[in-house]
């Protein structure tokens, strides 16, 4: 499915499979924030900066989705924003599923994980995806993430490396694009 919105008069077409379940404009900032960052842009660029404005008064808002927090965890990461960074990682620390010895995060009202025998269950590609901005965001800080954080890092990033399918990559191109 996709949906047409329009940024800034500029016509933008979105494929909403894409966008882990949400379909807000807090995430579409955060999306094009991390994207501008990541070129990079200085964040004392004025586009840069007013996103910036949109999402901190985003992140003050009670009612975030788990993956709009996610993004905007790692667009204040790459912005240098710790502070910020560090309130909704600890936000999403709270609704973390914590696992066989794993940290991962789901969409609320995910349906229960089926048990088959010799069958072994990944997660949709969207929890993947998510995960993986709360990983980027844990290990993007200035100075380098404590030992705390790398610890509870590699509990994200194993449970990472067991979604992946028996060829090494991972339920969709998307999630593998992104996960090198």
């Amino acid at each position: 499915k996709t949906e047409d919105k329009k940024l800034g008069g500029v016509s933008i077409y979105l494929c909403i499979s894409l966008q882990g379940g949400v379909d807000n404009e807090v995430s579409l900032t955060a999306y094009i924030t991390i994207a501008l960052l990541e070129i990079p842009l200085p964040v004392t660029h004025s586009v840069v900066r007013n996103a910036l404005f949109c999402l901190e008064t985003a992140a003050n808002e009670k009612e975030n989705h788990v993956y709009t927090k996610a993004l905007m965890a790692y667009a204040f990461a790459l912005a240098g924003k710790e502070e910020k960074r560090k309130a909704l990682l600890e936000s999403l620390e709270k609704e973390a599923v914590k696992k066989d010895g794993s940290v991962h995060w789901q969409r609320p009202g995910k349906e229960p994980e089926v048990h088959l025998p010799y069958y072994r269950y990944r997660a949709p590609s969207a929890e993947v995806e998510m995960t993986a901005y709360v990983l980027l965001a844990h290990l993007t800080t200035h100075p380098a993430p404590s030992q705390e954080e790398l610890s509870f890092a590699s509990l994200i990033a194993k449970w990472i490396s067991g979604q992946q399918n028996p060829s090494g990559g991972f339920s969709s191109t998307q999630v593998s694009c992104f996960l090198p």
